[in-house]
């Protein structure tokens, strides 16, 4: 007997490129100065010209992002923060790095890998216009369809800063990834959806009022990476950087569900800055 056929699924063409959004990847080297001394002055030479020109971002070979840092602390002398839609192109820039004479004496120390998303949480206009009218703000309110229409006019740009997000230039960079927990009675994944997106704008209204002085980005790494997503702080002055994480801490979303890694802050340099900084030119 022959069995009527499901109809065809629409796939998508195999691809190592995501529907929307870059793949992104935070890696840090520390420098073998051991390695280093057993170079020639003439390689060394050829090594600065080379390092330069793998993190020029203007260069064909660059992804769409390209920043680059030293970092301070003895786990890491030099990070890069790099993104685009092909992750190949990003590896490459890595295996390129490594493949300079400086990049014998550089040894990865740490990697990160993700990519940018929209949060489930980002509430859409229609959700907007509910909290609004559960905040008391009612339809027949000038102010409500000023607000909404406002909303409706920033969300496609705040959207399209997660997705494809330029970088401030701003000098502190900090990175580190985080989870939210499982264990009993703090398990954010049995928790409703209604309660989660509560506390996730609980959260954000408490980053808000770093605007101007701090600017994050969250990207997802759930099956990237080990853990599930990485934040990157961009602070004008130091002093930002400990301050937002410090205050939000305090957030419920935090307090009793967040588990975080390692911290890592740089400092924001082009590849010239950054061989002299290390004393390498």
């Amino acid at each position: 007997m022959n069995r009527p056929h499901a109809p065809a699924q629409q796939l998508p063409d195999p691809t190592i490129e995501i529907s929307e959004g870059w793949h992104c990847l935070h890696i840090y080297y520390l420098l073998d100065r051991v390695t280093l001394q057993q170079l020639s002055p003439e390689e060394i030479s050829a090594g600065v010209e080379e390092f330069k020109a793998v993190l020029n971002p203007e260069a064909e070979h660059a992804p769409e992002r390209v920043q680059s840092f030293v970092v301070s602390g003895h786990r890491a002398d030099i990070g890069l923060m790099l993104m685009d839609k092909d992750p190949l192109m990003i590896d490459a820039l890595h295996q390129k790095l490594m493949s300079t004479k400086i990049g014998l004496a550089l040894e990865p120390t740490y990697s990160f890998v993700s990519l940018t998303e929209v949060s489930e949480y980002v509430p859409t206009v229609e959700q907007y216009s509910e909290k609004l009218r559960l905040g008391g703000t009612s339809p027949d309110d000038p102010s409500y369809a000023a607000k909404v229409k406002a909303y409706e006019q920033r969300l496609p740009m705040m959207n399209k800063q997660r997705l494809y997000p330029d970088f401030p230039d701003w000098p502190i960079h900090c990175f580190y990834p985080m989870n939210k927990s499982r264990v009993p009675d703090a398990n954010w994944y049995m928790e409703p959806f209604s309660k989660r997106s509560a506390l996730m704008s609980e959260h954000a209204t408490s980053g808000i009022k770093f605007a101007g002085r701090v600017s994050q980005l969250i990207t997802a790494s759930t099956g990237f990476d080990d853990w599930e997503w990485g934040v990157t702080l961009w602070g004008r002055t130091p002093e930002y950087i400990k301050e937002i994480v410090y205050t939000m801490r305090f957030d419920q979303a935090s307090a009793k569900y967040a588990e975080f890694g390692e911290f890592y802050i740089g400092y924001i340099m082009d590849a010239e800055a950054i061989l002299k900084h290390l004393q390498i030119q």
